[in-house]
Order: C-alpha cells, then sequence, then structure tokens
C-alpha cells in the first residue's frame, strides 16, 4: 500500500449568523418588558442612542441634518476633540462613580424611575421579617427565626428538625431549644402551622392550635392521608372500623384547615402580564396592533453625527463613533424588524381566529404555525420566535399567542374541532356530572361523540383531562 498526500476541491454553502444576525433574533423572541430592560441596557452602554421624545413616526435620521449648528463653541476643533475624548473614555468609566456617565449629577431617570416604581412584592421570607419586628424574641432565637423565615418554600414548609436547623442556622449558641422558642413565636404571630415540616405535620399543628381532640380526625391524618388524597373513603372507614357518615364529616374538619400557610400568608402576587399585541372590536371589525404604550422608540443622537462628521481621520476617537453608530443602527433595525415580524404574525393569526373573537373557545379553529410561517413569508423558527412569551390582549381575555396554534380532531360532519374546544367541552360535562357518580373518561368520550360528534379516543380524553388538571372519577366522587 502507497501512501501519499493529494489535494482535492470541493463546494459547499454554510448559513454563517453574523453577530447582528444573533441579535435580531434574540430581540424577536423578547417579550415586552424584556425588550424594555434591554433597551435600557443598550441606552446605558451606547451614548449615540437616544428615546424618542416625538412617539413612533419620529424617524431615526430626522434630528441629524444641522446638528449642533448654531451651538457657541460646536465646530471649534478642540471643543469637539475635548468632547470625542471624553466619550472614548466612555466604556471605561461610565460606573466609575455608581450610574452612567450619560446622565448628570442632578438627573438620574433610572433613579426617578425607581422612586416613581410600584413596591415590588414581598417574598414569603421579607413578609415575615417585618413582623420579627414586633418579636419580643431575644438576639439570638431573633436570628434564628430571621433563618427559618428566609428558609420556606413556596407553601411555608421547613423540611428541617430542630436539630438540623440549629445546625445549619449559623448562629453562634444555638440549640433545638432556641429554635423551637423561635418556631413557637412565628406560629404565634403569623400561622400556627409556619414551618412545618411536611403537610402530616401542617394539619396536625393546626388540629392542636384549635382544640380539635377528635381521635379520628387525628388518625386519619396521621395513618390514612394517602387515602384521603385519592378519596378512598371506604378505605379509611374499613380500617378504622368506623362509618363511611363518621369518615365524611371528620374529612370536613381537615376541609376546614390550611394546606399551604406560606400562599396564604404572603404578600408575593402574580407578575403582571404586559401585552405585546391588542386586538379591538371597531364597529364590528377587528382590529390588530401592537401595545407601543411599552417599548420605546429609539433614535440616533444627532449631537454625535455632527462629532463624525468633524472628528479627524487616523484618530481612535473616529473609530470609537463609527462602532457605535453601527451598533446603534442595527439596534434599532432589529427592533423596527421585530415590531414588523410579530404585528404581521399577529394579523394573521387573528384572521385565522375571527371565530374565537366572536364566540370564545367554541370558535378556536386549529392552526399550525407552519400555515402562518407560509403565510407571512418567514420560516418556521421566526413565527416560534415571535410569539414566544408574547401575550394579546382580547375581547375573550388576554391569552399568550401561543394558546391560539392548536391541533384539532375532525367531527362526523368533517368538521375540525380544536383541542382547546374539545378541553372546554370536557371541563363542561365535568362541572354538570353526579358528583356521587361521576362520569369515567370513557363515559366521557361516549358523550362527545353523541353530542358533539366527535370521534375521541379515551387515552385522548384522558391526557386532555389531565392538561386540565382535572381529577380522576374515583378522585371526584362524594360519599
Amino acid at each position: 500500500m502507497r501512501l501519499g498526500l493529494h489535494q482535492s476541491a470541493r463546494m459547499e454553502q454554510r448559513l454563517i449568523q453574523s453577530p447582528q444576525m444573533i441579535q435580531a433574533m434574540q430581540i424577536l423572541q423578547l417579550p415586552a418588558l424584556d425588550l424594555v430592560e434591554r433597551i435600557e441596557q443598550e441606552l446605558n452602554e451606547n451614548p449615540l442612542l437616544e428615546k424618542s421624545e416625538g412617539g413612533p413616526e419620529g424617524g431615526a435620521e430626522s434630528g441629524f441634518e444641522g446638528a449642533g449648528e448654531g451651538g457657541a463653541g460646536e465646530s471649534d476643533p478642540s471643543v469637539l476633540d475635548a468632547r470625542l475624548s471624553e466619550l472614548e473614555r466612555f466604556d471605561r468609566d461610565r460606573w466609575a462613580d455608581g450610574r452612567p456617565a450619560r446622565y448628570s449629577d442632578d438627573i438620574d431617570p433610572k433613579h426617578e424611575a425607581l422612586q416613581n416604581a410600584e413596591n415590588q412584592p414581598k417574598t414569603l421570607g421579607e413578609a415575615i421579617s417585618e413582623e420579627l419586628a414586633l418579636s419580643t424574641l431575644d438576639d439570638q432565637a431573633r436570628e434564628v427565626a430571621e433563618y427559618i423565615a428566609n428558609s420556606l418554600d413556596d407553601r411555608g414548609f421547613l423540611g428541617a428538625t430542630p436539630e438540623e436547623v440549629a445546625q445549619e442556622c449559623g448562629v453562634a449558641g444555638a440549640t433545638a431549644e432556641t429554635v423551637a422558642r423561635a418556631l413557637a413565636d412565628l406560629r404565634h404571630q403569623i400561622h400556627p402551622a409556619l414551618a412545618a415540616r411536611d403537610l402530616r405535620e401542617c394539619l396536625l399543628l393546626q388540629l392542636d392550635a384549635h382544640n380539635h381532640h377528635d381521635s379520628l380526625v387525628h388518625e386519619i391524618v396521621e395513618r390514612h392521608l394517602d387515602d384521603v388524597i385519592t378519596n378512598r373513603l371506604p378505605r379509611i372507614a374499613k380500617a378504622t372500623g368506623r362509618s363511611l357518615d363518621e369518615v365524611v364529616q371528620s374529612l370536613e374538619v381537615l376541609r376546614s384547615l390550611d394546606p399551604s400557610p406560606g400562599s396564604s400568608y404572603a404578600g408575593a402576587s402574580a407578575a403582571a402580564i404586559t401585552p405585546d399585541v391588542l386586538v379591538e372590536e371597531i364597529d364590528g371589525d377587528y382590529e390588530v396592533r401592537l401595545n407601543r404604550g411599552t417599548v420605546p422608540t429609539l433614535v440616533l443622537s444627532p449631537q454625535y453625527k455632527e462629532y463624525l462628521k468633524l472628528a479627524r481621520k487616523g484618530e481612535g476617537e473616529r473609530d470609537w463613533v463609527r462602532k457605535r453608530l453601527e451598533s446603534a443602527r442595527w439596534f434599532i433595525d432589529a427592533i423596527q424588524q421585530r415590531q414588523s415580524t410579530l404585528l404581521r404574525i399577529s394579523e394573521k393569526v387573528f384572521a385565522h381566529q375571527r371565530e374565537f373573537l366572536e364566540r370564545g373557545v367554541r370558535g378556536l379553529k386549529p392552526l399550525r404555525m407552519q400555515e402562518i410561517a407560509d403565510e407571512v413569508g418567514v420560516h418556521i423558527s421566526t413565527v416560534s420566535r415571535a410569539v414566544s412569551g408574547k401575550y394579546a390582549q382580547t375581547p375573550r381575555g388576554t391569552l399568550p399567542l401561543k394558546y391560539f396554534f392548536t391541533g384539532g380532531t375532525e367531527t362526523d360532519d368533517g368538521e375540525v374541532e380544536s383541542q382547546a374546544s374539545i378541553k372546554q367541552r370536557i371541563a363542561e360535562l365535568v362541572s354538570k356530572e353526579d358528583r356521587s357518580n361521576p362520569l369515567s373518561d370513557d363515559q366521557l368520550a361516549a358523550l362527545l361523540h353523541e353530542q358533539d360528534r366527535i370521534q375521541i379516543a379515551r387515552r385522548t380524553v384522558t391526557k386532555y383531562r389531565k392538561a386540565l388538571q382535572i381529577p380522576s372519577s374515583t378522585q371526584r366522587k362524594t360519599f
């Protein structure tokens, strides 16, 4: 066998994604609030960008011609050199005093915005810490209580024994007795079951606090909680030797208790949803538009374009300004492209889903992202990025844009019913059932075929029921 070297040539195509293309895709995917945050970041980093005070119609180039004319010293080379040198130091000095160099000492817009912003919702730990300010605990126990408050999960559970807390809290000299005093104070001030280790202890603590001494209730919580969760009441009656009526009465006591003490106390609220798309009914028709009140319009600063014109060739200042000018233009173009793409896609979506706007969920039509991509003339991945995390405010409520993309099932009449519409029908049938004899998934499938001419398998009904978080017929049964 002979070894040798040889050359060969071949042609191939590769898609090279430039940094600008990557930036445009990232911006397309950002929901409104995240985009506003990204814009603020860019404003801090690039002094050639400004927010437009004239609204969306103000073009990015509108303020350039003649910028700086008539200003004292604007065309003086020494003044320009000094200002351009100051610009060059922008990157390395802008955070030297704790705030961006673009802001003056007198006015800090971000500080002003923070001052005027709504209070952020507190975490459970923060809310409890405020209550501890009124506590009579000694310093050591108070530190332990602070540790416990900040170690709770969303339900208000701790999941650790007093001995484990004493070892892990980092408070000098803390013992299990110190932890017990801290827990007693928290439970007295806030909730009798706060910092329980699990659901069982949570319920038992509340029974003791409310002086419920019924032995059957305690026995059910201590030994048969799994059967309660799965609604196997006859099994509990047999195991305890009590009647089914007695078991049912005991469950009424348990239903009066709080299984999640943290959620009832925490001041935290769900984050507000800011829709990117607005759909309004106007004279019997529907108008689809972007929520322009959220995303500010950006323009290039006319002041710095004048600097670029007059900067001397061959000096670093000119390159510095040129790079930031290019970056600013790309950023503005990326936002404009996002807005245009999102609007075109939204218009096509609601053209398909007009019946939803008129009738609600029963009017929702099956729709695939590929259909919208073909109509708009973009790749399906662009549609996916454009609708990701975005919401539309419609006459039927504020919903994720992805909600309007759904599969469907063909009826006996040849129509196609959307998954969302079928789910709603399942929820309606369950809401009207006899709770002492709830509908099985087979029965739900039969009723959908009988009443709505929808041919659907039992396993599909099960899948949709679980997606709706509807328990099985066994768990829904009442006694």
